[in-house]
């Protein structure tokens, strides 16, 4: 039996927990390669221990033989399967892997009584807004459901928002690396301009077949910067179409790289990704096809030719190379990202992996940009430059937005200058994800905001609102400052007075208050430090 992580043991019990509170649709956010599995396997042999039957809905049949295979493995638990002739109607198994293909089926859905599952687990659950899942969802409406995916971007969270009714856990995938569950990353902008600014959009994406019209007469092009980056690499490349991949694996081919290639209709499929892994070709090529349920943890580059503008395909690509695997030598997954030409649509780039503000996402993106062609970069490091470039340019904002409202003579802080005195850069990035957050504040909540000094105009929903009005008691039980002392030393030129004890900062306004209200002799407000 295997014995789950830290973070994964927090995220059973964080789930189960908003399961007995009454919530009962709830997500569980892991990056790839963080073992999710083996999370919803636990808590699939928690409810079964509670007398529960579980079903597990998956869209593809090597998810369902997954989930079935790690359930056995993790908790001894025997599966049945609901997929075509199969059916688990008459079975002992608590257990069931589903097919939503089959499972949407009216005249199979009306085969089960609506309480048959006391829970259901979705996997890959940015897929579950569909009209196949939400037919089976709607269909056991009363079980408790859980929805399993990998990170995903703030448009995937408001769409599931409209269904889930909170995020249990999540996992982030700076945290992983730091924690040593996955391996840094590496990214290289290369300097060669791929124009697809004529590139339509289907489905919420860009058109996989104007994509690769767009990208066929580079190919020779990137094959050749391939061969300055990844003769010696396991390199995983992703394109657009089987057509396209199958060039493109042929223009390696002739440029020296062992490359092979595997598409849904490869009948030997298998036997490639086993050759794979054994070492046999040092690149392969597919068309979107090992964005799920495929691992080969030796995978040490990831070339994404396939643009997007989803954030979670953009984290499945890369997270095939995110896996450990020191017997190989492997410290590091090299990304190496172009220079797609768009002008009308946001696309992912590696900084959406690690930034969860998009502010520091394009300062991220630009600074990898700016040094195209140069050495790779760590994607965390660079985070954090970026971070400090974005605050940098916040606090010159705030600056001229701070002497304006001196003149103005406010008497209330505005929610911004608070955030940035009290360093709280999730209170300064959040977005609203669930309904109700992104309402507008209450009148209590504007009350309580103006009674505790902040000025509730610059609030623009309930769920920011909540988030502040908690961050003011937890900052009055700790003893930190209020927003009226932060308001009234900074405007004198103290900095981050949101750091310190409200003790600190009373005694230093009660001797400015003594000196008739003029700063005492030697205190020089840019490089006070307060007194301990």
């Amino acid at each position: 039996m295997m014995e789950l992580r830290p973070y994964q043991e927090q995220a059973r019990v964080a789930v189960e927990d908003a399961w007995i509170t009454g919530i009962k649709r709830t997500l569980l956010v892991l990056p790839t390669g963080c073992g999710k599995t083996i999370v919803f396997a636990k808590i699939t042999e928690d409810m079964v221990r509670k007398g529960n039957r579980v079903l597990i809905l998956a869209h593809r049949g090597e998810l369902l033989d997954q989930a079935a295979d790690k359930i056995k493995k993790a908790t001894g638990l025997g599966c049945s399967l609901e997929k075509a002739e199969s059916s688990c109607i008459g079975q002992w198994y608590r257990v069931t892997v589903g097919s939503v293909q089959s499972l949407m089926r009216e005249s199979r859905l009306q085969r089960f009584p609506r309480d048959y599952f006391g829970t259901i687990i979705v996997d890959e659950a940015h897929h579950c807004i569909s009209d196949s899942y939400q037919r089976v969802l709607q269909h056991f409406d009363d079980a408790n459901v859980l929805g399993v995916t990998a990170t995903p971007d703030r448009g995937d969270m408001r769409n599931l928002g409209e269904y889930f009714q909170s995020l249990a856990y999540e996992y982030t995938l700076p945290k992983a690396i730091k924690e040593g569950y996955l391996c840094p990353i590496k990214a290289l902008t290369i300097p060669l301009k791929l124009d697809i600014s004529h590139v339509t959009m289907q489905s919420g994406d860009f058109k996989a077949g104007d994509i690769a019209t767009a990208l066929d007469p580079y190919l020779e092009q990137i094959a050749d910067e391939m061969l300055k980056y990844c003769m010696d690499r396991k390199t995983v490349v992703f394109l657009p179409l089987i057509a396209t991949s199958k060039k493109f694996t042929e223009i390696l081919c002739a440029k020296g790289f062992r490359a092979a290639e595997v598409n849904g209709e490869s009948s030997d499929r298998a036997e490639i990704l086993e050759a794979f892994d054994r070492g046999d070709y040092n690149v392969l090529c597919n068309s979107m096809l090992l964005t799920e349920g495929w691992d080969c943890p030796s995978v040490d580059c990831i070339i994404v030719l396939r643009p997007t503008k989803i954030r979670s395909l953009y984290s499945q690509m890369v997270g095939r190379g995110t896996r450990l695997s020191p017997e190989t030598g492997k410290d590091h997954l090299l990304l190496l990202d172009f220079l797609w030409h768009t002008e009308r649509h946001e696309l992912c780039h590696p900084a959406h992996l690690i930034c969860e503000n998009d502010e520091v996402a394009r300062k991220l993106t630009e600074n990898l940009e700016a040094a195209a062609g140069m050495e790779p970069q760590d994607l965390e490091e660079a985070e954090h430059k970026a971070s400090e470039d974005v605050i940098a340019a916040r606090e010159e904002a705030l600056a001229k937005k701070l002497a304006e409202m001196k003149r103005k003579k406010k008497k209330l802080v505005d929610p911004l200058q608070f955030e940035m005195s009290i360093q709280a850069e999730d209170l300064a990035s959040y977005v609203p994800a669930f309904g109700w957050e992104a309402a507008p504040p209450s009148g209590a909540q504007i009350k309580a905001l103006e009674k505790a000094g902040i000025l509730p105009d610059e609030v623009g929903n309930a769920g920011k609102a909540s988030k502040l009005l908690e961050r003011l008691e937890l900052r009055r039980e700790e003893g930190l400052t209020t927003p009226k002392q932060i308001r009234f030393l900074e405007s004198r030129g103290f900095q981050h007075v949101g750091t310190w004890q409200f003790d600190q900062a009373r005694k230093l306004i009660d001797r400015i208050a003594g000196n008739g209200w003029r700063l005492p002799q030697g205190i020089r407000p840019q490089e006070y430090v307060p007194e301990g």
